[in-house]
């Protein structure tokens, strides 16, 4: 699989549907970053790293689900791909879903959300989009 983001965003999906609690995505800083956008802003409950073997980590990924039952995330997807990558300027920026939704970047300071790359005047490649 090359494109390891689309791979956990996929996990996280799959896992949700069918209500389970955590899910395990295979460990590298870039889905660390992402994962701890997606628990700042209320995404998912937790996100830890846990050691498979000696060297060899994995995140543990906790899900989140409202008093009903049903999931927090209503809808994630991956909006940058490896043959067709997106990029956005600060200026091109808009709210996903009226602002309910976040949309996550890698910019030349990092990774960060749309509202934090708005705040401080940066764009970037567009990774995904939650709501």
């Amino acid at each position: 699989m090359t494109d390891v983001i689309a791979d956990m965003l996929t996990r996280l999906r799959n896992g949700q549907m069918r209500r389970i609690v955590s899910v395990k995505v295979p460990y590298s800083n870039f889905k660390e970053k992402v994962l701890s956008i997606l628990l700042e802003e209320g995404y998912i409950s937790f996100c830890k790293k846990t050691e498979v073997r000696k060297n060899i980590h994995s995140l543990e990924v906790g899900l989140k689900y409202l008093s009903d039952g049903s999931p927090v995330i209503s809808e994630i997807k991956k909006v940058s791909k490896p043959g067709c990558r997106l990029y956005s300027g600060v200026s091109e920026l808009s709210g996903f879903y009226n602002n309910l939704g976040v949309t996550i970047l890698s910019t030349s300071k990092g990774v960060m959300s749309d509202r934090q790359a708005r705040k401080d005047g940066v764009g970037g490649e567009v990774i995904c989009q939650v709501f």
